[in-house]
Protein backbone atom coordinates (compact mmCIF):
# COMPACT_ATOMS: atom_id res chain seq x y z
CA UNK A 1 0.00 0.00 0.00
CA UNK A 2 2.78 2.33 0.55
CA UNK A 3 4.22 2.15 -2.94
CA UNK A 4 0.71 3.11 -4.20
CA UNK A 5 1.55 6.66 -3.93
CA UNK A 6 4.61 6.42 -5.74
CA UNK A 7 3.01 3.87 -8.46
CA UNK A 8 0.25 6.14 -8.84
CA UNK A 9 2.49 9.63 -9.54
CA UNK A 10 4.69 8.00 -12.01
CA UNK A 11 0.97 6.34 -13.84
CA UNK A 12 0.12 10.20 -13.59
CA UNK A 13 3.04 11.23 -15.20
CA UNK A 14 3.00 9.07 -18.08
CA UNK A 15 -0.42 9.41 -18.79
CA UNK A 16 0.16 13.14 -19.13
CA UNK A 17 2.89 12.96 -21.22
CA UNK A 18 0.86 10.52 -23.43
CA UNK A 19 -1.57 13.33 -23.22
CA UNK A 20 1.14 15.62 -24.72
CA UNK A 21 2.13 13.81 -27.05
CA UNK A 22 -1.05 13.56 -28.65
CA UNK A 23 -2.46 16.87 -28.14
CA UNK A 24 0.56 17.72 -30.22
CA UNK A 25 -0.13 15.50 -32.97
CA UNK A 26 -3.62 17.21 -32.99
CA UNK A 27 -3.02 20.53 -32.75
CA UNK A 28 -0.48 20.38 -35.55
CA UNK A 29 -2.72 19.01 -38.03
CA UNK A 30 -5.23 21.03 -37.26
CA UNK A 31 -3.28 24.04 -37.69
CA UNK A 32 -2.05 23.03 -40.25
CA UNK A 33 -5.26 21.99 -42.20
CA UNK A 34 -6.99 25.45 -41.41
CA UNK A 35 -3.38 26.82 -42.85
CA UNK A 36 -3.99 25.00 -45.80
CA UNK A 37 -7.15 25.56 -46.59
CA UNK A 38 -7.21 29.21 -46.04
CA UNK A 39 -3.91 29.91 -48.14
CA UNK A 40 -5.53 27.84 -51.12
CA UNK A 41 -5.62 29.75 -54.26
CA UNK A 42 -7.94 30.06 -57.20
CA UNK A 43 -6.78 29.22 -60.86
CA UNK A 44 -7.66 29.25 -64.41
CA UNK A 45 -7.92 25.45 -65.39
CA UNK A 46 -8.36 23.53 -62.15
CA UNK A 47 -9.86 20.32 -62.19
CA UNK A 48 -13.84 20.40 -62.43
CA UNK A 49 -14.59 20.55 -58.85
CA UNK A 50 -11.14 21.73 -57.07
CA UNK A 51 -12.20 24.91 -54.65
CA UNK A 52 -8.10 25.51 -54.88
CA UNK A 53 -4.83 24.64 -55.08
CA UNK A 54 -1.38 25.35 -52.80
CA UNK A 55 2.53 24.79 -53.66
CA UNK A 56 4.24 23.87 -50.73
CA UNK A 57 7.89 23.00 -50.30
CA UNK A 58 9.10 20.89 -47.20
CA UNK A 59 12.07 18.59 -46.08
CA UNK A 60 13.96 18.90 -49.56
CA UNK A 61 10.42 17.87 -51.51
CA UNK A 62 7.74 19.76 -53.28
CA UNK A 63 3.79 19.56 -52.31
CA UNK A 64 0.83 20.43 -54.92
CA UNK A 65 -2.21 20.12 -52.83
CA UNK A 66 -5.83 20.67 -54.21
CA UNK A 67 -9.00 21.06 -52.13
CA UNK A 68 -12.43 19.38 -53.57
CA UNK A 69 -14.75 21.97 -51.86
CA UNK A 70 -17.31 18.44 -52.02
CA UNK A 71 -15.46 15.41 -53.52
CA UNK A 72 -13.95 14.65 -56.52
CA UNK A 73 -15.51 12.75 -59.09
CA UNK A 74 -14.20 9.52 -57.90
CA UNK A 75 -13.23 7.61 -54.96
CA UNK A 76 -9.22 7.68 -54.58
CA UNK A 77 -7.52 4.35 -53.89
CA UNK A 78 -6.23 5.35 -50.81
CA UNK A 79 -7.59 8.02 -48.69
CA UNK A 80 -6.05 8.84 -45.12
CA UNK A 81 -8.28 10.37 -42.39
CA UNK A 82 -6.98 12.18 -39.36
CA UNK A 83 -9.48 11.35 -36.46
CA UNK A 84 -7.29 9.31 -33.94
CA UNK A 85 -4.73 12.37 -32.74
CA UNK A 86 -8.46 13.93 -31.64
CA UNK A 87 -9.57 10.76 -29.95
CA UNK A 88 -6.34 9.81 -28.16
CA UNK A 89 -6.14 13.80 -26.88
CA UNK A 90 -9.82 13.12 -25.37
CA UNK A 91 -9.13 9.93 -24.10
CA UNK A 92 -5.90 10.42 -22.57
CA UNK A 93 -7.18 13.58 -20.89
CA UNK A 94 -10.27 11.80 -19.33
CA UNK A 95 -7.64 9.03 -18.12
CA UNK A 96 -5.70 11.88 -16.44
CA UNK A 97 -8.90 13.51 -14.86
CA UNK A 98 -10.01 9.92 -13.45
CA UNK A 99 -6.43 9.60 -11.84
CA UNK A 100 -5.84 13.19 -10.45
CA UNK A 101 -8.99 14.96 -10.19
CA UNK A 102 -11.24 11.48 -9.56
CA UNK A 103 -8.89 9.58 -7.54
CA UNK A 104 -8.11 12.29 -5.48
CA UNK A 105 -11.27 13.67 -5.32
CA UNK A 106 -10.77 15.18 -1.46
CA UNK A 107 -8.16 17.07 -2.37
CA UNK A 108 -7.80 18.17 -5.90
CA UNK A 109 -11.60 18.38 -6.83
CA UNK A 110 -13.71 19.39 -3.94
CA UNK A 111 -13.55 22.61 -2.12
CA UNK A 112 -16.06 21.56 1.24
CA UNK A 113 -15.27 25.80 1.93
CA UNK A 114 -16.57 26.18 -1.61
CA UNK A 115 -19.46 23.33 -1.78
CA UNK A 116 -19.48 20.45 0.63
CA UNK A 117 -20.17 17.58 -1.57
CA UNK A 118 -18.83 13.90 -0.60
CA UNK A 119 -16.28 13.35 -3.96
CA UNK A 120 -18.59 11.00 -5.40
CA UNK A 121 -21.01 13.88 -5.84
CA UNK A 122 -17.89 16.09 -7.25
CA UNK A 123 -17.58 13.61 -9.88
CA UNK A 124 -21.01 13.26 -10.64
CA UNK A 125 -21.11 17.00 -11.04
CA UNK A 126 -18.01 16.82 -12.88
CA UNK A 127 -19.15 13.97 -15.37
CA UNK A 128 -22.36 15.55 -16.16
CA UNK A 129 -20.94 19.29 -16.63
CA UNK A 130 -18.89 17.49 -19.30
CA UNK A 131 -21.66 15.86 -21.39
CA UNK A 132 -24.39 18.74 -20.64
CA UNK A 133 -21.49 20.78 -22.69
CA UNK A 134 -21.52 19.12 -25.94
CA UNK A 135 -25.49 18.55 -25.88
CA UNK A 136 -26.12 22.31 -25.51
CA UNK A 137 -23.50 23.19 -28.20
CA UNK A 138 -24.53 20.92 -30.68
CA UNK A 139 -28.18 22.35 -29.98
CA UNK A 140 -26.93 25.76 -30.98
CA UNK A 141 -24.93 25.26 -33.40
CA UNK A 142 -27.97 23.07 -35.08
CA UNK A 143 -30.01 25.57 -34.53
CA UNK A 144 -31.31 28.72 -36.72
CA UNK A 145 -28.37 31.06 -34.50
CA UNK A 146 -25.98 28.24 -36.53
CA UNK A 147 -26.19 29.58 -39.53
CA UNK A 148 -24.93 33.60 -38.43
CA UNK A 149 -21.24 32.39 -37.01
CA UNK A 150 -20.69 35.63 -35.41
CA UNK A 151 -23.96 35.05 -33.53
CA UNK A 152 -23.25 31.76 -32.95
CA UNK A 153 -19.40 31.97 -31.65
CA UNK A 154 -20.88 35.28 -29.26
CA UNK A 155 -23.55 33.49 -27.83
CA UNK A 156 -20.84 30.33 -27.00
CA UNK A 157 -18.27 32.63 -25.28
CA UNK A 158 -21.10 33.97 -23.16
CA UNK A 159 -21.93 30.23 -22.39
CA UNK A 160 -18.21 29.60 -21.78
CA UNK A 161 -18.11 32.78 -19.20
CA UNK A 162 -20.89 30.73 -17.81
CA UNK A 163 -19.82 28.56 -16.93
CA UNK A 164 -16.01 29.63 -16.03
CA UNK A 165 -17.86 31.21 -12.84
CA UNK A 166 -20.07 28.36 -12.64
CA UNK A 167 -16.69 25.73 -11.89
CA UNK A 168 -15.46 28.39 -9.66
CA UNK A 169 -18.81 28.05 -7.44
CA UNK A 170 -18.19 24.29 -7.46
CA UNK A 171 -15.04 22.82 -7.15
CA UNK A 172 -11.44 23.97 -6.32
CA UNK A 173 -9.83 27.06 -8.58
CA UNK A 174 -7.16 24.12 -9.65
CA UNK A 175 -9.99 21.27 -10.66
CA UNK A 176 -12.41 24.48 -11.66
CA UNK A 177 -9.40 25.67 -14.66
CA UNK A 178 -8.77 21.78 -16.03
CA UNK A 179 -13.05 21.33 -15.65
CA UNK A 180 -13.30 24.38 -18.24
CA UNK A 181 -10.74 23.20 -20.73
CA UNK A 182 -12.11 19.59 -20.44
CA UNK A 183 -15.60 21.01 -20.95
CA UNK A 184 -14.21 23.02 -24.08
CA UNK A 185 -11.97 19.93 -25.16
CA UNK A 186 -15.09 17.80 -25.08
CA UNK A 187 -16.49 19.73 -27.33
CA UNK A 188 -13.56 20.00 -30.01
CA UNK A 189 -13.58 16.16 -29.98
CA UNK A 190 -16.68 15.61 -30.14
CA UNK A 191 -17.27 17.71 -33.24
CA UNK A 192 -14.79 15.46 -34.73
CA UNK A 193 -16.30 12.05 -33.79
CA UNK A 194 -20.09 12.93 -34.28
CA UNK A 195 -19.54 15.67 -37.12
CA UNK A 196 -16.93 15.61 -38.92
CA UNK A 197 -15.43 12.39 -39.65
CA UNK A 198 -19.81 10.86 -40.26
CA UNK A 199 -19.93 13.79 -42.48
CA UNK A 200 -17.21 12.75 -44.36
CA UNK A 201 -18.14 9.04 -43.90
CA UNK A 202 -21.39 9.98 -45.83
CA UNK A 203 -19.93 11.78 -48.85
CA UNK A 204 -17.41 8.59 -49.11
CA UNK A 205 -20.54 6.62 -49.15
CA UNK A 206 -22.44 8.23 -51.05
CA UNK A 207 -19.53 8.44 -54.47
CA UNK A 208 -19.11 4.78 -53.85
CA UNK A 209 -23.08 4.39 -54.37
CA UNK A 210 -22.69 7.17 -57.78
CA UNK A 211 -24.44 9.66 -55.59
CA UNK A 212 -23.75 13.27 -55.59
CA UNK A 213 -22.84 14.20 -52.04
CA UNK A 214 -24.65 16.72 -50.27
CA UNK A 215 -22.40 20.12 -50.16
CA UNK A 216 -24.17 20.89 -46.67
CA UNK A 217 -22.62 18.09 -44.95
CA UNK A 218 -18.80 19.71 -46.14
CA UNK A 219 -20.15 23.19 -44.53
CA UNK A 220 -21.16 21.81 -41.42
CA UNK A 221 -17.81 20.23 -40.88
CA UNK A 222 -15.79 23.28 -41.82
CA UNK A 223 -17.80 25.05 -39.35
CA UNK A 224 -17.03 23.09 -36.68
CA UNK A 225 -13.33 22.38 -37.54
CA UNK A 226 -13.01 26.20 -37.67
CA UNK A 227 -14.65 26.34 -33.84
CA UNK A 228 -11.64 23.94 -32.82
CA UNK A 229 -8.94 25.86 -34.39
CA UNK A 230 -9.83 28.84 -32.63
CA UNK A 231 -10.56 26.94 -29.57
CA UNK A 232 -7.39 25.56 -29.13
CA UNK A 233 -5.11 27.95 -27.96
CA UNK A 234 -7.49 28.55 -24.80
CA UNK A 235 -7.60 24.75 -23.92
CA UNK A 236 -3.88 24.57 -24.06
CA UNK A 237 -3.89 27.02 -21.46
CA UNK A 238 -6.29 25.94 -18.98
CA UNK A 239 -4.42 22.44 -19.39
CA UNK A 240 -1.42 23.98 -18.54
CA UNK A 241 -2.89 26.18 -15.71
CA UNK A 242 -2.88 23.99 -12.83
CA UNK A 243 0.70 24.23 -12.54
CA UNK A 244 -0.03 28.42 -12.36
CA UNK A 245 -1.75 28.99 -8.68
CA UNK A 246 -2.17 33.26 -9.72
CA UNK A 247 -4.27 32.03 -13.08
CA UNK A 248 -6.16 29.85 -10.90
CA UNK A 249 -6.00 30.41 -7.21
CA UNK A 250 -7.19 34.21 -7.30
CA UNK A 251 -10.41 35.91 -6.45
CA UNK A 252 -10.92 36.46 -9.93
CA UNK A 253 -10.02 33.49 -11.57
CA UNK A 254 -13.57 33.18 -13.61
CA UNK A 255 -12.61 36.13 -15.11
CA UNK A 256 -9.26 35.95 -16.03
CA UNK A 257 -10.31 32.75 -17.55
CA UNK A 258 -12.74 33.99 -19.83
CA UNK A 259 -9.67 36.60 -21.11
CA UNK A 260 -7.79 33.86 -21.74
CA UNK A 261 -11.02 32.73 -24.42
CA UNK A 262 -10.57 36.84 -26.12
CA UNK A 263 -6.40 35.98 -26.33
CA UNK A 264 -7.07 32.63 -27.97
CA UNK A 265 -9.26 34.35 -30.49
CA UNK A 266 -7.14 36.94 -30.81
CA UNK A 267 -4.19 34.98 -31.97
CA UNK A 268 -5.93 32.62 -33.98
CA UNK A 269 -7.23 35.91 -36.17
CA UNK A 270 -4.02 37.02 -36.72
CA UNK A 271 -2.43 33.98 -37.78
CA UNK A 272 -5.68 32.86 -40.30
CA UNK A 273 -5.90 36.49 -41.60
CA UNK A 274 -2.10 36.04 -42.50
CA UNK A 275 -2.60 32.27 -43.88
CA UNK A 276 -5.69 33.79 -45.92
CA UNK A 277 -3.60 36.65 -47.45
CA UNK A 278 -5.84 39.03 -45.58
CA UNK A 279 -3.25 41.29 -44.10
CA UNK A 280 -1.58 41.36 -41.25
CA UNK A 281 -3.26 42.72 -37.82
CA UNK A 282 -0.67 43.38 -35.87
CA UNK A 283 -3.22 44.91 -33.45
CA UNK A 284 -4.84 41.47 -32.18
CA UNK A 285 -1.20 41.42 -30.23
CA UNK A 286 -1.23 44.61 -29.26
CA UNK A 287 -4.65 43.92 -27.47
CA UNK A 288 -4.20 40.72 -26.39
CA UNK A 289 -0.96 42.16 -24.40
CA UNK A 290 -2.91 44.33 -22.76
CA UNK A 291 -5.79 41.85 -21.82
CA UNK A 292 -2.70 40.17 -20.59
CA UNK A 293 -1.54 42.72 -18.27
CA UNK A 294 -5.63 43.29 -16.71
CA UNK A 295 -5.05 39.18 -16.04
CA UNK A 296 -1.42 39.83 -13.95
CA UNK A 297 -3.73 42.92 -12.02
CA UNK A 298 -6.35 40.82 -11.59
CA UNK A 299 -3.90 37.82 -9.96
CA UNK A 300 -2.88 40.35 -7.69
CA UNK A 301 -6.41 41.22 -5.96
CA UNK A 302 -6.70 39.15 -2.67
CA UNK A 303 -8.88 36.71 -2.31
CA UNK A 304 -11.31 37.43 0.76
CA UNK A 305 -11.72 33.65 2.78
CA UNK A 306 -14.70 33.15 5.06
CA UNK A 307 -15.87 30.37 6.99
CA UNK A 308 -13.82 27.93 8.68
CA UNK A 309 -11.43 25.49 6.90
CA UNK A 310 -13.02 22.06 6.47
CA UNK A 311 -10.91 19.19 7.42
CA UNK A 312 -11.35 15.88 5.02
CA UNK A 313 -11.38 12.24 7.06
CA UNK A 314 -8.20 11.63 5.12
CA UNK A 315 -7.00 14.86 6.34
CA UNK A 316 -8.28 14.00 9.92
CA UNK A 317 -6.42 10.82 9.81
CA UNK A 318 -2.69 12.49 9.43
CA UNK A 319 -3.86 15.08 12.26
CA UNK A 320 -4.49 11.65 14.45
CA UNK A 321 -1.46 9.50 14.10
CA UNK A 322 1.05 10.26 16.75
CA UNK A 323 3.68 11.41 14.56
CA UNK A 324 1.83 14.84 13.16
CA UNK A 325 3.56 17.09 16.21
CA UNK A 326 6.96 16.14 15.08
CA UNK A 327 6.32 16.28 11.33
CA UNK A 328 4.08 19.84 12.10
CA UNK A 329 7.48 21.04 13.69
CA UNK A 330 9.35 19.67 10.77
CA UNK A 331 7.50 21.18 8.07
CA UNK A 332 6.72 25.06 9.79
CA UNK A 333 10.43 25.08 10.14
CA UNK A 334 11.81 23.48 6.99
CA UNK A 335 8.71 24.23 4.42
CA UNK A 336 6.63 27.21 5.64
CA UNK A 337 9.10 29.28 5.39
CA UNK A 338 7.95 29.75 1.32
CA UNK A 339 4.94 27.41 1.78
CA UNK A 340 3.04 30.16 3.74
CA UNK A 341 0.12 32.83 2.86
CA UNK A 342 3.03 35.15 3.01
CA UNK A 343 6.44 33.59 2.28
CA UNK A 344 8.95 34.63 4.62
CA UNK A 345 11.72 33.80 2.48
CA UNK A 346 13.60 36.67 -0.26
CA UNK A 347 12.39 36.41 -3.53
CA UNK A 348 9.44 34.28 -3.07
CA UNK A 349 5.86 36.45 -3.15
CA UNK A 350 3.56 33.81 -3.24
CA UNK A 351 4.06 30.33 -1.81
CA UNK A 352 4.64 28.05 -4.50
CA UNK A 353 2.29 25.98 -6.45
CA UNK A 354 -0.34 27.69 -4.19
CA UNK A 355 0.41 25.32 -1.59
CA UNK A 356 0.21 27.15 1.85
CA UNK A 357 1.73 25.01 4.86
CA UNK A 358 1.31 27.30 8.03
CA UNK A 359 -1.90 26.00 9.85
CA UNK A 360 -2.46 21.98 10.75
CA UNK A 361 -5.41 21.31 8.72
CA UNK A 362 -3.31 22.32 5.21
CA UNK A 363 -0.25 19.95 6.14
CA UNK A 364 -3.00 17.23 6.67
CA UNK A 365 -4.38 17.83 3.48
CA UNK A 366 -1.57 17.84 1.63
CA UNK A 367 0.15 15.25 3.43
CA UNK A 368 0.28 12.97 0.21
CA UNK A 369 2.45 15.69 -1.42
CA UNK A 370 4.50 16.66 1.48
CA UNK A 371 5.17 12.82 1.53
CA UNK A 372 6.54 12.59 -2.08
CA UNK A 373 8.11 15.42 -2.35
CA UNK A 374 9.86 15.56 0.57
CA UNK A 375 10.07 12.20 2.14
CA UNK A 376 10.42 9.76 -0.60
CA UNK A 377 12.42 12.41 -2.87
CA UNK A 378 14.70 15.09 -1.86
CA UNK A 379 12.76 17.64 -4.96
CA UNK A 380 11.57 19.57 -1.65
CA UNK A 381 13.05 21.71 -0.42
CA UNK A 382 14.98 23.51 -3.22
CA UNK A 383 18.60 22.57 -2.92
CA UNK A 384 17.80 21.91 0.66
CA UNK A 385 18.15 25.35 1.03
CA UNK A 386 16.74 24.64 4.78
CA UNK A 387 18.30 21.89 5.25
CA UNK A 388 16.16 19.50 6.08
CA UNK A 389 17.90 16.42 7.63
CA UNK A 390 17.99 12.82 6.77
CA UNK A 391 16.41 11.92 10.20
CA UNK A 392 12.89 14.63 9.21
CA UNK A 393 12.56 12.94 5.79
CA UNK A 394 12.16 9.42 7.19
CA UNK A 395 10.35 10.96 10.10
CA UNK A 396 7.80 12.30 7.03
CA UNK A 397 7.66 9.04 5.52
CA UNK A 398 6.75 7.21 8.74
CA UNK A 399 4.09 9.64 9.41
CA UNK A 400 2.32 8.68 6.28
CA UNK A 401 2.54 5.28 5.84
CA UNK A 402 1.65 4.13 9.13
CA UNK A 403 -1.25 6.91 8.78
CA UNK A 404 -2.11 5.36 5.75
Amino acid sequence: MNEYAVLWDWLSFGVRWLHVVTAIAWIGSSFYFIALDLGLVKRPGLPEGVHGEEWQVHGGGFYHIQKYMVAPASMPEHLTWFKWESYSTWLSGFALLAIVYYAGADLYLVDRNVLDVPAWGGILISLASIGLGWLLYDLLCKSPLGKNDTALMLVLYVILVVMAWGYTQLFTGRAAFLHLGAFTATIMTANVFLIIIPNQKIVVADLKAGRTPDPKLGLQAKQRSLHNNYLTLPVVFLMLSNHYPLAFGTQFNWIIASLIFIIGVLIRHYFNTVHARKGTPHWTWGLAGVLFIIIMWLSTVPQVLTGETKLSATGQTFVASTHFPAVRDTVMGRCAMCHAAVPGYEGVPYPPKNVVLDTDASIAEHAREIYLQAGRSHAMPPGNVSGITDEERQLIVTWFEEAR
